[in-house]
């Protein structure tokens, strides 16, 4: 049984590589809209669901996980910021708020058909963030390409005064802990030495 990660993010790539398993990834291609009415938890449900159902297609006997994340803030869903401006306003909202993170993970067995979805949740509450320091965390990590305007992973651990969570790695965009209990649902114990 192979292990297929459907995801261009190398956070992702880099997060499942410390379970120190062989893995292969590729590139799903699906379009991310909201659809009406959709919540943040069955949004990123469905595309993390569909991210690991286009790597069907000539799968026999492998484990597909999807998985997708979105940051809301008091129910507002906040995107990547992009710009250098966008992120000094992303941040400015962020300051002495709880933002929270949605992660939707989602195995597949392609030999059974079998679908697992679950949405994992993360919270972190920012630091009163002045602009003096806005601007030198944006010069540390330059985080416009991430969900929250952050990376957690680096000096973002700095505009945070609390967390709250089962699983770190759910804020940086791949419930490992989730991951490993979906995987032992299919039968395959990351803790022992692949079957030949």
């Amino acid at each position: 049984m192979k292990l297929v990660l459907a995801s261009s993010s190398p956070a992702r790539k880099q997060l499942l590589n410390q379970l120190g398993l062989p893995f292969e990834t590729f590139s799903p291609d699906i379009d991310e809209s909201a659809l009406p009415n959709e919540n943040t938890e069955q949004y990123v449900a469905r595309l993390a669901l569909e991210k690991a159902r286009t790597g069907l297609d000539g799968s026999q006997d492998d484990l597909i996980i999807g998985s997708d994340q979105a940051c809301t803030l008091n129910g507002l869903i906040l995107g990547k910021p992009g710009t250098r401006d966008a992120a000094i306003k992303h941040l400015k909202l962020c300051s002495g708020n709880w933002l929270q993170f949605h992660t939707g993970l989602a195995v597949i067995n392609s030999e059974t058909a079998k679908e697992q979805v679950v949405v994992e949740t993360y919270r972190v509450l920012f630091r009163q963030l002045s602009a003096e320091e806005i601007e030198y965390y944006l010069n540390l990590d330059n985080p416009l390409a991430c969900a929250g305007c952050f990376k957690a992973e680096a000096a973002g651990i700095m505009l945070f005064e609390r967390m709250e969570g089962d699983d770190f790695n759910t804020l940086l965009g791949l419930p490992l802990i989730r991951l490993v209990s979906l995987l032992r649902n299919e039968g395959f114990n990351p803790l022992l030495p692949a079957k030949s």
